[in-house]
């Protein structure tokens, strides 16, 4: 059976591989991202994994389908994909000393075009950071690309006070959740 993840996350990738998993083919898909006028982070995350998913599937007749989508929230603030030092800089300072959400959607369309979604969601309390703290972080360049400029399993790590939920959600893909879903579309684990 073909597994296809619609993702170019290489870290979904090292994930996948912790439980077992390779993909067969990686096809990112090209959606637009940006929320709709209105859309809160929850549905938002859960509405972007969907769209992957349904985005590919016709180009892979009879595989199964794993996307995802990682959301940084703030409230019911979305925070952006960090590209730049200046947006870093903002969402570290609203970050600073305050909870927050990481909120991932997973889809899998099985063989036969059923799909199935699920939303997980990691609270995460981050310490009070000092200007210092932001320069340090900002000198490494890990956060590029990354949904609300940090990476947990990089320099990020030493900033968080207390984390509840999966981990692995919050560096891209909840593992647990996802094995249940692929075994729930046919693929095999063990």
């Amino acid at each position: 059976m073909k597994l296809v993840l619609a993702s170019a996350s290489p870290r979904r990738r090292d994930l996948l591989a912790r439980i077992g998993v390779t993909p067969d083919v990686v096809d990112p898909a090209e959606i637009d991202e940006a929320p709709r006028k209105g859309e809160t982070p929850r549905p938002h995350a859960v509405r972007l994994a969907e769209e992957k998913a349904q985005a590919i599937a016709p180009k892979h007749d009879g595989a199964v389908i794993l996307a995802a989508d990682t959301v940084v929230a703030v409230g019911r603030r979305i925070l952006p994909k960090v590209e730049d030092e200046a947006t870093l800089r903002e969402c570290m300072a609203l970050l600073s000393g305050r909870r927050h959400k990481v909120l991932t959607g997973v889809a899998v369309i099985d063989p036969q075009g059923q799909m199935r979604s699920r939303l997980v969601e990691t609270m995460i309390a981050m310490k009070r950071l000092s200007p210092d703290e932001i320069d340090f972080y900002a000198a490494h360049g890990e956060w590029k690309g990354k949904a609300g400029g940090y990476a947990l399993q990089g320099y990020g790590e030493v900033y968080v006070r207390h984390i509840a939920g999966s981990y692995s959600n919050v560096v891209g893909l909840p593992l647990g959740e996802t094995r249940n879903m692929l075994k729930a579309a046919g693929y095999p684990l063990a």
